[in-house]
């Protein structure tokens, strides 16, 4: 769908709603409605629209609160009051209530009109670019610096690639907006873990008993990463999701908390023990296990989860060599020079850089072969 020219026109009468249609058809994608409801339908069923404009004087609800709503739906979308009552107090809540882009007054002439419909489409042009940069090059380096501590430390990133999956599988079934949040949450959740010694690693990814010195620094993991996350601009509402990731859900609502970031925390919540429990049991005894466990977990995340089943795929394990081993495998067993270097931790994805590294190090010091990979069938 072509967002960059698609225009909503509100208005009660619909005479001057025929009259944009004829006047400002040129150049636009025009979509009409009748009073706020029908807007707001709009907007919730049809949308994004790059602009809005509303009327002001409407009945059940002004232009005001229909342009406040549109916020909430859609905050991208541009915002244009149209009204024939031209005073400040009408202007003062359009800018601070519905944070209009501007505020035209009647009778507008079409070339005016036409000029604010072109600067608020120019409007959204830029802040769309911008977002995408930003999204784009946010999550391009934070991809790039997750693939190199998964090489530099394998025990603690070993589950990067399938809590990413997770996280999208729940965004997606949740119905949330903004998949690259949640996907930037799971690759930064255990940026924490690099200042745990190896050997408690190992024993939490083979789900071995701690000791109560090593809880204690295992359990401080989150505040540490989310520590150095809340230093990144724009990452603020990623680090609480990573400060929450232990916490169990303390209510018995189904709702889904507004905090996005509240969310988020749930969310990884949930992906980070079905991770650790499919590991040795198969996904509904997770799920079932998980369920067991009362009010640990947000319902309906939980819920969200278990429908990863149908998506699971289906592997099978076969001995390689490292000629053999492609991207998208995943390791079965750990992965070791002949001198006793980790390469990879079990259950890690094989990503290019991984791959790179097996060859460089098969090709110098020699890696113990062959190696249970687990392979799509």
């Amino acid at each position: 769908m072509q967002v960059k020219n698609r225009v909503l026109c509100i208005d009660d009468d619909e005479n001057i709603l025929q009259g944009y249609k004829r006047t400002l058809r040129k150049g636009y994608d025009l979509h009409l409605a009748v009073g706020p409801e029908e807007g707001l339908k709009a907007v919730q069923e049809h949308g994004p629209f790059a602009a809005v404009v509303s009327d002001y004087a409407m009945p059940v609800m002004n232009g005001v609160e229909v342009l406040r709503r549109i916020k909430q739906i859609s905050p991208a979308t541009v915002r244009i009051m149209l009204t024939g009552y031209a005073n400040m107090e009408n202007a003062i809540a359009a800018i601070n209530e519905g944070s209009i882009f501007r505020f035209l007054t009647k009778p507008c002439s079409t070339e005016s009109l036409s000029r604010t419909l072109d600067d608020a489409l120019e409007h959204y042009r830029l802040v769309m670019a911008e977002k995408e940069l930003l999204e784009q090059t946010l999550f391009g380096s934070i991809r790039v610096m997750s693939q190199i501590l998964s090489l530099v430390n394998p025990a603690a990133f070993s589950s990067t690639s399938r809590l990413k999956f997770y996280m999208k599988h729940l965004a997606v079934e949740l119905g949330l907006e903004g998949h690259w949040r949640f996907e930037l949450a799971a690759m930064l959740c255990q940026l924490g873990c690099v200042t745990i010694p190896q050997e408690t690693l190992a024993k939490v990814v083979a789900g071995q008993q701690l000791g109560a010195v090593e809880q204690e620094v295992f359990f401080k993991h989150p505040a540490v990463g989310s520590d150095l996350i809340m230093n990144i601009p724009r990452l603020q509402a990623i680090a609480r999701m990573i400060a929450g990731q232990n916490e169990d859900w303390d209510s018995a609502s189904r709702a889904l908390p507004e905090d996005i970031a509240v969310l988020g925390a749930q969310m990884l919540h949930v992906a980070l023990d079905f991770d650790l429990m499919s590991q040795s049991h198969p996904i509904g005894t997770s799920i079932r296990l998980m369920r067991e466990k009362g009010q640990a977990y947000h319902p309906a995340v939980l819920d969200a989860m278990s429908k990863i089943e149908h998506l699971e795929r289906r592997m099978v394990i076969q001995s390689l060599g490292v000629s053999d081993v492609r991207i998208s495998m995943v390791s079965d067993e750990e992965v070791r020079t002949r001198s006793g270097l980790l390469l990879m931790a079990v259950g890690q994805e094989v990503t290019k850089p991984i791959l790179e590294r097996l060859i460089s190090f098969s090709r110098t010091v020699g890696v113990i072969e062959p190696i249970r990979m687990r392979v799509v069938q």
